[in-house]
């Protein structure tokens, strides 16, 4: 046996045209090119993770999949939806725009949906990269718990307590109902309508339905605050002024 050989591929010293000191170069070279190859990779998992968390709790992009609330909200508008707007003790208000889920009230079947494309479909709407959940839907408040909202008086418009209410955001051309009803919204519901009211299918809908058309206040995933995509449409999502003249019903919280 060649032991002298066995020892030279064994011996893991520095040949004599390589002393220690480059041999210990050379080791730190490639440890820390390995380290600023993984760093790029480390910080857009660390990125990721606090945009999701960010939209998990705080606020979310949310992609306008429709055109039930033109003009106020365009098809392909990115709105920035505040979580923290019901919190700490607030509710919804008359005016509001909201986003909430519909199961229960608007959708009253189980949706299947492959885990995998689920779990990508639904990291993508976290960063309003894709469309929300088909059960997500985003409307106008114009009833709260104990109001009494009616349609229509002889001018065509919307009563609210006995008060009409001018909706200036109204999509041009629409009548604010082109159906009748009579609703006092019970307690903890919200009676929610949008603003393209021949293309919404929105409260009216869903008269029938249990809950008679209202959505649980614990529904709502949060208040749409901002259209932040496409820049040309930047602005801020206020509720109008003529909820302000809607007199407190009897039982309201609003």
């Amino acid at each position: 046996m060649d032991t002298d050989a066995q020892l030279t591929e064994r011996d893991p010293s520095p040949t004599p045209d390589q002393g220690p000191e480059q041999g210990s170069r050379s080791a730190r070279f490639l440890s820390r090119t390995a380290r600023l190859r993984r760093r790029p990779v480390t910080l857009l998992v660390l990125c990721l993770a606090f945009v999701l968390l960010l939209s998990a709790f705080i606020a979310q992009p949310f992609l306008i999949p429709s055109s039930s609330m033109e003009n106020t909200l365009q098809i392909g508008d990115r709105v920035l939806v505040n979580k923290l707007a019901y919190r700490f003790g607030s509710e919804p208000a008359r005016g509001d725009v909201v986003v909430f889920d519909g199961t229960g009230s608007f959708v009253h079947r189980e949706e299947g949906e492959n885990p995998v494309p689920g779990l990508l479909r639904g990291a993508g709407a976290a960063l309003g990269l894709a469309p929300p959940a088909e059960t997500d839907y985003v409307k106008r408040v114009i009833g709260i718990g104990g109001d009494h909202v009616t349609c229509c008086d002889k001018r065509g418009r919307i009563e609210v307590n006995g008060e009409p209410v001018s909706e200036g955001y109204l999509h041009p051309g629409d009548a604010p109902s082109s159906v009748e009803f009579d609703i006092v919204v019970p307690e903890g519901k919200l009676w929610v309508m949008g603003d393209h009211r021949a293309r919404s299918s929105d409260s009216r809908d869903h008269l029938g339905d249990p809950g008679g058309g209202t959505v649980p206040v614990d529904k709502v995933i949060g208040r749409a605050d901002l259209i932040t995509w496409p820049v040309s449409r930047w602005r801020t999502i206020d509720a109008p002024g003529s909820f302000d003249r809607i007199p407190t019903a009897a039982g309201s919280h609003g």
